[in-house]
């Protein structure tokens, strides 16, 4: 039961500190940046691909597996007890 208690706060830290990381980031005071100039293919401002969302998933996934391999080894340990 203890260590149920302890993987699930650890899993709850990780996942409030990656939604703070997130509020961090996008400041809400920031003012937009400018339209791209130009037409077709006039070469304005030209959008990059977003990063925000992938950075996230692959935390997650990151926290997942992790905590995954640690509660398998917890159990690896109790059997060999």
């Amino acid at each position: 039961m203890q260590t149920l208690r302890k993987s699930l706060l650890t899993f709850t830290f990780f996942i409030m500190s990656m939604f703070m990381i997130q509020l961090h980031a996008d400041n809400p005071l920031d003012s937009p940046p400018p339209p791209p100039g130009g037409g077709h293919g006039g070469g304005g401002n030209p959008q990059g691909a977003p990063i925000d969302s992938g950075t996230g998933i692959l935390m997650l996934l990151g926290v997942s597996y992790g905590t995954q391999k640690i509660i398998k080894n917890w159990k690896a340990e109790k059997q060999t007890e």
